[in-house]
């Protein structure tokens, strides 16, 4: 009778222990397929076009800065309109501080720069937009130099990842893999084959689910990331059973463990 007991314990400490299920390291691997799928593909999707409402820093400079005054209204080194990330932000190491006149694109695409008036902003990158700005300041200026930056540039990240947030991105470029790097990567918990990313784009929000364990993503619309972009990722099937145990069971599996170890020595005892 002893020994059924004895087998019965173990069991049952088995059968705690059995709750907490591994996962498998196979399912951790981003990109398993990585080497047949064309490496074009994230080069195609690298330019982020300028929207409807995105805000920017602009400064225009050069070797005599009097003469680019009238090109920086409303802003003096005396007066600067300033915008720093926020200090909560990953992405502030290493950045400066940006500072400069600020500028909003309407809702019909354009923005109104003092001195060379009303340009079309929307659609274009910004690279393209800084030649298009640079081309037209050389007609009043002599090597002018054109600094801009986002201020409204902003990703969130949430769910199962180290550090959830929403994250500035200055230059106005970055990717699914970007933002969830600076979200300190996917926990254990992640599920890396279902990962939701919420996109608003003129007035329409759209959702597509990503599988990063599927290289094949890079080719899709959403791997370059665009202003607000929300990334959801889901937590996975053993964050999911860990979540519905009993909090206490830990101190179950301990106490029975010693209940199994007196058990054996109380059957050593009545063999004697």
């Amino acid at each position: 009778m002893n020994k059924n007991l004895f087998l019965l314990l173990i069991c049952a400490l088995l059968l705690l222990t059995s709750c907490k299920s591994k996962q498998k390291p196979s399912e951790l691997n981003y990109m398993q397929n990585v080497e047949q799928i064309a490496t074009e593909a994230a080069v195609n999707n690298s330019a982020s076009r300028i929207q409807n409402g995105d805000q920017f820093v602009i400064l225009v400079t050069a070797k005599d800065m009097a003469v680019v005054k009238p090109f920086n209204q409303n802003y003096s080194s005396g007066e600067i309109s300033q915008y720093s990330i926020p200090s909560s932000n990953i992405a502030t190491q290493g950045q400066e501080s940006i500072s400069g006149p600020t500028y909003i694109v309407d809702g019909e695409g354009i923005l109104d720069f003092p001195v060379l008036g009303k340009m079309v902003a929307a659609g274009k990158t910004m690279v393209e937009f800084k030649d298009e700005l640079r081309d037209q300041l050389r007609k009043f200026v002599k090597d002018p130099t054109v600094s801009m930056r986002f201020t409204n540039y902003k990703v969130t990240v949430l769910g199962e990842v180290n550090k959830p947030g929403q994250y500035v991105i200055p230059d106005g470029q970055s990717t699914l893999l970007n933002a969830l790097g600076l979200a300190g990567d996917l926990t254990i918990y992640g599920k890396r084959n279902d990962v939701l990313l919420v996109r608003s784009e003129n007035g329409n929000v759209t959702k597509e689910r990503l599988n990063l364990m599927d290289a094949n993503f890079i080719n899709s619309p959403y791997y370059q990331l665009k202003q607000g972009d929300v990334i959801y990722v889901s937590a996975n099937e053993t964050k999911e059973k860990t979540a519905r145990l009993d909090p206490h069971t830990g101190t179950y599996i301990a106490i029975a463990g010693t209940l199994i170890g007196l058990a054996g020595i109380f059957i050593t005892i009545f063999k004697k």
